[in-house]
């Protein structure tokens, strides 16, 4: 089997593999880290940044490789967290603005995307650190360049590509002495060779077994020697304790006075902490930093804009968790496990719109939703579990607020109820969720998210019926506007059309469209590509959400 042409179908089916696999490995390289700051998190933000890569492609699929290129730099660029994912998107932001104008791709052409990924990568990190994923992407890279002055075949390349990247990786400790110290390779380096062995395999026909177990630089590593890792490094040595992440929506009237130089934006933000990382294109500015002050990193980069998708992480906090759970797995089972600080519950239908809130924070997700509330019992049993001093319960449907307020009334932990009636309500509330935060705090903030987005909702009628002026007949298709009905059509997608039309005005800037069980994939995609057409200045996510009755659910801010 050789491939000497690459199209965008078959590179859409590596991303995707290339992001399964390392969906599945994610836990195991979360166990890795141990640099720059064991926040102990590469994997989950690595995973989370290539699937938002991976569903832009999914919805894009296309011959055209440019154009499959465009969608996954996109995708990653919106889903990007941590130090980790910021530069997996950088490398693929380079590789996709590489082969942008091409429609298939020579094993040359390949390998030369992989160098460009890398210059963009190092570019965007203001003080590279050998060691970690960048060198493992450099010298995979410079072996994919010498492959292709030998090859045609393109698998060829990749294998040498992955093989070197597999090499690299287990020289990572010889340049990086915590890694030597701890026996681990770099969690980073790890999940990048992960995203290649997927590449590899479907360029082969291939399949990759589920999981993989621990690698050191023995390829193997016991989960006791893993769960101490963290322990080589103490809390108080974390210089810069807060994980600082943001996007910057650039706007004119700001940038006249202060005009927008990447270069210099990068300088001046380096003297607020360090790991720093800066993303931008004509609209839109991602950054990320460890500070001790993130509060001075803000009013700095609203010199130039609107701040939008923030997220502030205390570094301490995280490790003193992560040292106090390996000592805890390290005692016996029936010790009981200290109260955290804050526990997070949300109600919701559907497996998709679960995981959602579970990847922005919800430690757990009661289900239930409009044809099935929950009880009071139910929501006391997920209070308790939650074993926190406080914990904050959004109910995301008004018909469950007053059996969340009541189980608050019965149990002895502080709970605060936030009145979110939607899923676009909940999950703007919990953005606003802060947890080095008082109480008090939290809850005004959170609360006051809730105005902040607008919802729309699509479904079937299940009656004849006549409401502020509409005739509606039973499987009629309904859009809601904050719970009212507002448009009615025999079809789908006419309905959701329609809808959309009336809730996003000018001071719109980001849609998501949650989609469910009765949308189809051919839907979703031709609904994106009508939004995409008709409202080009706003932002549009999408994400399954597998919820039953809803086929469309609608975010706006």
């Amino acid at each position: 089997m050789s491939i000497t042409n690459l199209n965008g179908k078959h590179f859409a089916e590596m991303i995707i593999q290339g992001a399964n696999h390392l969906a599945a490995n994610a836990k195991m390289v979360d166990a890795l880290n141990v640099f720059p700051v064991p926040d102990g998190d590469t994997g989950t933000n690595m995973n989370l940044s290539m699937t938002s890569g991976a569903k832009e492609v999914k919805n894009n699929v296309q011959e055209h490789i440019g154009k499959v290129g465009v969608s996954l730099s996109r995708g990653l660029l919106m889903g990007a967290r941590g130090n980790s994912g910021v530069i997996l998107s950088q490398l693929f932001r380079g590789f996709s603005k590489s082969i942008e104008a091409k429609a298939s791709i020579s094993s040359t052409e390949f390998a030369k995307a992989f160098q460009d990924g890398v210059e963009t990568a190092y570019k965007a990190v203001m003080k590279p650190v050998e060691g970690t994923i960048l060198t493992v992407a450099k010298d995979a890279a410079k072996a994919g360049l010498a492959a292709a002055k030998q090859y045609t075949d393109i698998i060829s390349v990749m294998e040498e590509i992955t093989k070197e990247a597999r090499a690299s990786l287990n020289r990572t400790p010889d340049l990086l002495p915590v890694l030597k110290e701890v026996g681990v390779v770099d969690s980073g380096g790890q999940g990048l060779l992960l995203v290649y062995e997927g590449f590899l395999a479907e360029l082969k026909g291939e399949k990759l077994p589920e999981t993989l177990s621990f690698p050191t630089m023995d390829e193997l590593v016991s989960a006791e020697h893993h769960m101490n890792v963290q322990g080589h490094m103490n809390t108080e040595d974390i210089v810069y304790g807060y994980c600082t992440e943001f996007m910057l929506r650039l706007e004119e009237d700001k940038t006249a006075e202060h005009p927008f130089d990447e270069d210099k934006f990068k300088l001046d933000l380096s003297e607020y902490g360090d790991s720093l990382l800066v993303i931008s294109d004509d609209e839109i500015v991602k950054i990320h930093i460890h500070s001790e002050k993130p509060g001075s990193v803000l009013n700095y980069g609203q010199q130039y804009g609107s701040l939008i998708k923030l997220k502030i992480d205390n570094m301490r906090e995280q490790h003193s968790g992560i040292v106090g759970e390996t000592h805890a797995a390290l005692q016996t089972e029936n010790k009981p496990k200290e109260k955290e600080k804050y526990g997070i519950v949300s109600v919701a239908m559907g497996s998709g719109i679960s995981e959602l809130f579970k990847s922005i924070g919800a430690d757990s997700v009661i289900e239930g939703g409009q044809t099935m509330n929950p009880s009071t019992e139910d929501i006391v049993k997920a209070i308790e579990e939650a074993n926190a001093e406080n914990v904050i319960i959004l109910p995301n449907n008004k018909n469950i607020i007053m059996a969340a307020q009541q189980a608050a009334e019965v149990v002895k932990e502080n709970v605060i109820v936030i009145p979110s009636k939607t899923v676009p309500q909940g999950l703007s509330a919990l953005l606003a969720f802060n947890s080095s935060r008082g109480t008090e705090e939290n809850r005004s903030a959170m609360a006051e998210a809730l105005a902040h987005v607008k919802t729309g909702q699509v479904t079937y009628a299940v009656r004849d019926t006549s409401i502020d002026g509409l005739e509606i007949e039973k499987g009629d298709f309904m859009g809601l506007e904050e719970g009212k009905i507002i448009v009615k059509s025999k079809n789908k997608l006419d309905a959701a059309k329609d809808l959309l039309s009336r809730l996003i005005d000018e001071d719109s800037e980001i849609l998501t469209i949650i989609s469910g069980e009765e949308a189809s994939q051919e839907e979703v995609s031709e609904l994106a590509a009508y939004c995409s057409e008709m409202f080009e200045d706003v932002e549009i996510e999408l994400h399954n959400g597998k919820q039953p009755l809803y086929p469309f659910i609608f975010s706006i801010e």
